[in-house]
């Protein structure tokens, strides 16, 4: 049976947030998303070095060896960035059935990713574009970033093993950096209370899908290899109000 990819549901990016608001999800081409972060396509290429080199996802709980990443931590405050010590990510059972519960220490991110002129305007659209479509009265946003290689070397690569989620956050970022030598890979997201839902696939790098976590369930679904080595980068960042997630519940 052939393999049947569906084209994204673009959206410009002056109607990102009017789109979040009225469906829950937007989705940009690289340029729009280059114009939406205020730098250049060229600035966002220039982080994609990075993922080449990232350690080992040692807490995989299915056994698997396919994903590779890194975190980092920052509060935004206006137009201020500050990074925070490096922190543990943690998830309630509620939103990861199979991570759920573990404080997971991924490697940091490097500073020399952290110093490149696109990452400041990744992290300022992202917190921008949360308060201005979700809560415009929140001034103070906590921003986790997730470096993702998922890869085939073992002949398949879950990009969500936990399945279709949500993340317990306010807005998620969803940014395509590269794909090679895969097929597979699709997203999907759902209506958490209704049925209507998309399915379609990232192929352009640097395109993102930004996501009102609390309206929307997503999965990607597994890569399988095409070539010799194959594999998919992902950025993924999440915006919260109040807190990172699990500094304000009871252990």
């Amino acid at each position: 049976m052939a393999h049947v990819t569906f084209f994204p549901p673009y959206t410009p990016p002056c109607h990102a947030v009017q789109q979040l608001r009225d469906r829950g999800y937007a989705v940009l081409r690289p340029h729009d998303t280059a114009q939406w972060a205020g730098c250049t396509l060229a600035q966002l290429q220039a982080l994609q070095v990075d993922w080449a080199g990232l350690p080992p996802d040692d807490f995989l709980k299915d056994g698997g060896r396919y994903r590779s990443r890194r975190h980092a931590s920052f509060v935004l405050e206006g137009s201020a960035a500050r990074q925070v010590a490096h922190r543990a990510h943690y998830q309630p059972v509620q939103y990861n059935a199979l991570h759920g519960g573990m404080r997971r220490w991924f490697a940091p991110m490097l500073d020399a990713t952290l110093a490149q002129p696109a990452w400041q305007a990744l992290l300022g659209a992202v917190a921008e574009t949360a308060r201005a479509a979700l809560a415009p009265q929140v001034a103070r946003w906590f921003v986790e970033a997730h470096q993702f290689r998922i890869d085939t070397a073992g002949g398949i690569g879950r990009p969500t093993p936990e399945g279709a989620h949500r993340d317990g956050v306010d807005l998620v970022a969803v940014f395509l950096v590269g794909r090679e030598n895969v097929k597979g890979g699709e997203t999907r997201i759902f209506e958490a209370t209704g049925p209507s839902g998309q399915r379609f696939t990232l192929s352009e790098p640097w395109s993102v899908m930004l996501l009102d976590d609390a309206r929307m369930i997503h999965e990607t679904t597994p890569i399988q290899p095409e070539g010799e080595h194959g594999w998919r980068d992902t950025l993924v960042l999440t915006c919260r109000r109040g807190a990172f997630l699990g500094d304000d519940e009871t252990q």
